[in-house]
């Protein structure tokens, strides 16, 4: 079995996640490589070297730090859909830009507001709960929708309304974006809540296996669930 691949993109260091479908496709998680951070080619650099072709990208939430990549890949790929929770969609394209850079002088980030008005529009938005072959419907092979429904979609609000995992039972790999990291979690002050957050954590540990390899959205990455939470 193909092992995941990990890039470290964008202002914030992004855990850029590229998952194996089939021979040659793959699913992209949270792409964040862009000109601001000198890095636009990174992913599809790799995916070039590689002879891999993205059958769709997923954004685990849409904080700017997590999205700043999406031009660059749909400039390359412009029939790979972008999916996020209904929730966050508003949080994508160019209408999006002033709530997003609301806070980047605090973060001394004022220059990266032109990646994001690159940022397009979501292609497909979901309510959490399905599988990915559920949401990326168009022109795969059985192969590639085959692994796509090995993936399931957990609405974990708290970081953001429309925040979620992706987790994969036969695997058991959980893409946490930033849901929680190694025995911490996401902050709540961006547009999120302390109370969601909590009875989100509360769930994943009590629907998944102990042993679930996490994949965090920043630092460090395949750790245990029951070593992380």
């Amino acid at each position: 079995m193909e092992e995941l691949t990990i890039l470290h993109t964008g202002p914030l260091s992004v855990n850029t996640y590229i998952l194996p479908l089939a021979e040659d496709t793959v699913l992209i998680v949270d792409p964040a490589a862009c000109s601001f951070t000198g890095d636009e080619d990174k992913i599809t650099g790799w995916l070039r070297e590689h002879g891999r072709r993205p059958a769709g990208i997923f954004v685990t939430h849409g904080h700017f730090d997590h999205i700043t990549g999406l031009g660059a890949l749909k400039r390359a790929y412009p029939s790979c859909p972008v999916a996020i929770h209904t929730d966050d969609a508003q949080a994508l394209g160019s209408n999006s830009v002033p709530s997003q850079i609301s806070f980047l002088p605090a973060l001394g980030l004022e220059g990266i507001e032109t990646a994001l008005q690159d940022v397009p529009a979501a292609d497909i938005v979901f309510q959490g709960g399905e599988t990915l072959d559920m949401i990326y419907t168009g022109g795969y092979d059985e192969k590639t929708r085959a692994a796509l429904s090995e993936w399931k979609i957990i609405h974990t609000p708290g970081h953001s309304k429309g925040s979620c995992c992706l987790y994969n039972a036969g695997q058991k790999k959980l893409i946490s974006g930033d849901t929680f990291f190694y025995r911490s979690y996401g902050r709540t002050d961006l547009g999120g809540n302390e109370n969601e957050m909590i009875h989100s954590l509360a769930l994943l540990k009590k629907i998944l296996p102990p042993d679930t390899t996490v994949y965090p959205g920043h630092d460090y990455y395949g750790f245990l669930l029951s070593d992380g939470l």
